[in-house]
C-alpha cells in the first residue's frame, strides 16, 4: 500500500502540471483571439458611403488606409487635391484615401451628401471614396473614430480630433495606426507610405 502511494504521488504531480500548462496555452490563445479581433474591429464597423450605402471597411483589410475629416469650407480644404494625388500615385499600390465629411468645426461642411460630392469633383477631381457626414467627437462620435482615436491619441494622448483633416494612416489588418495633424500635408505622409509599402511586401 505504501509503495502505491509513493508511486501515485509524482504521478497525480505531473498530470496536475500538464494540466495548468494545457490552462495556461489555453488562455493565451483565447487572449490572442482577442487581440486579433480587437484590431479587426475596424473593418466590421458599418459605414456609410456618399450616396447613401451602407457598407464596411472590409475590402481594404489588405491596403494602407489614409482616414481623413473632411470639409469644404475650411482654410485646409485644398488639401483635397493633394489627398487626390496621393490617391492617384498609390492607389495600383495598395493604398485608398477614404473621405469622411464631418460638420462639428465651425460648420465647415454644412451641405448635403449630394452638394459636397458634387464640390469635391468639380473643384478638386476626387476620385477617392468619400462618406456621409459623421460625428467625430462627443457623444454621437462615429464608432469607427472611436476605435481609430482610442488606437492613435493625439498630443499628450487626448482622444480629441481638433479640427478638420486630421490624418490616420492604417496598415494593412490595422495592425498600426497612426495619427498626422491638421496641418500635415498630404505629400508629406508620402514617405510614410512608401515605407509602409516596402515592410507590407516583406
Amino acid at each position: 500500500m505504501k509503495l502505491y502511494f509513493l508511486f501515485a504521488i509524482p504521478v497525480f504531480a505531473a498530470l496536475s502540471l500538464l494540466a495548468a500548462c494545457s490552462n495556461q496555452t489555453k488562455n493565451l490563445s483565447e487572449n490572442n483571439t482577442g487581440e486579433e479581433n480587437m484590431t479587426n474591429v475596424i473593418y466590421t464597423i458599418p459605414v456609410k458611403t456618399i450616396d447613401g450605402q451602407t457598407t464596411n471597411l472590409a475590402q481594404y483589410i489588405d491596403k494602407i488606409m489614409l482616414i481623413v475629416n473632411t470639409a469644404s469650407k475650411c482654410g485646409y480644404t485644398p488639401q483635397y487635391k493633394g489627398l487626390e494625388t496621393l490617391y492617384k500615385k498609390f492607389k495600383d499600390k495598395g493604398v485608398v484615401v477614404l473621405g469622411f465629411p464631418c460638420n462639428q468645426f465651425m460648420g465647415q461642411e454644412p451641405g448635403t451628401e449630394s452638394e459636397i460630392k458634387s464640390f469635391c469633383e468639380l473643384n478638386y477631381g476626387v476620385t477617392f471614396p468619400l462618406f456621409s457626414k459623421i460625428d467625430v467627437n462627443g457623444k454621437n462620435a462615429h464608432l469607427l473614430y472611436k476605435e481609430l482615436k482610442k488606437r492613435a491619441p493625439g498630443t499628450l494622448g487626448t482622444e480629441l480630433i481638433k479640427w478638420n483633416f486630421t490624418k490616420f494612416l492604417v496598415t494593412p489588418n490595422a495592425k498600426t495606426i497612426e495619427r498626422f495633424s491638421t496641418a500635415t500635408k498630404p505629400k508629406e505622409i508620402e514617405k510614410k507610405i512608401t515605407e509602409m509599402l516596402k515592410k507590407a511586401k516583406k
